[in-house]
């Protein structure tokens, strides 16, 4: 059975050597077409992605892909289309540079996410970030409570800018360890400090079967902690 395989047709489909080798040179040619096109987008375009620019990155590579493959598609159309592209892409930076509104609309703007050891609620809410993803780049910061965090900004790269209080500033904070965090009550047994587990407002609570947070009228709590973050 082995031995009745067409290995040429297995190897190379419905094509011919002929065009095998029609197809590197047409490959080679839409490499230095999409080199070219990426050093006509700039530095910025090629070292720090915005979703914007992804989108063009995306555009080129589509364009690219059909002509090194199929003999019936031109190398003429995929040059007309990263002509446009790029035209598009240096139109639409140049109206960023001379408009604020434009660079807002197309960009974005960045938003804060933590304001003064606690979330900002509207910004974090609009961003549709989960908690478990957020704390896990904290984390990574060796962040283990927002008592740590002066303020955190997410950019409009994706890129989070963290702030953090000096060792005299870190007070009380919402818990971000799994084991901690995930030691969640809404009914306080024990006196102390207490961090609400959906916006990190502190408090110090008494014993009682319901607290609501005055913040964001959630009514689960975290037991806060206040270490020191080790750098």
């Amino acid at each position: 059975m082995l031995l009745n395989i067409d290995w040429t047709k297995f190897l190379i489909g419905e094509a011919d050597w002929e065009f095998m080798a029609e197809i590197c040179l047409r490959t080679l040619i839409m490499y230095f077409i999409i080199l070219m096109g990426l050093r006509l987008l700039g530095k910025r375009g090629v070292r720090q992605l915005s979703v914007f620019e992804l989108v063009v990155i995306i555009s080129l590579g589509s364009a690219a892909g059909d002509p090194m493959f199929y003999k019936e598609i031109g190398l003429l159309v995929p040059v007309l289309i990263f002509a446009v592209i790029v035209s598009a892409y240096r139109m639409t930076t140049f109206l960023m540079a001379k408009s604020k509104k434009m660079d807002d609309l197309i960009e974005g703007t960045c938003v804060y996410l933590i304001k003064d050891g606690e979330f900002s609620i509207e910004d974090f809410g609009k961003e549709g970030l989960a908690y478990d993803e957020f704390f896990s780049e904290m984390r990574q910061q060796s962040i283990s409570h927002l008592g740590q965090v002066e303020s955190v900004i997410l950019e409009t790269s994706g890129n989070l800018s963290i702030y953090y209080f000096t060792d005299e500033q870190v007070k009380y904070g919402l818990p971000i360890l799994p084991e901690l965090f995930d030691d969640c009550h809404k009914a306080i047994n024990t006196p102390g400090i207490y961090a609400c587990a959906y916006c990190g407002n502190v408090k110090e609570l008494a014993p009682s079967p319901k607290h609501t947070c005055s913040k964001c009228q959630h009514e689960s709590w975290v037991k806060a902690i206040n270490r020191l973050r080790i750098k």
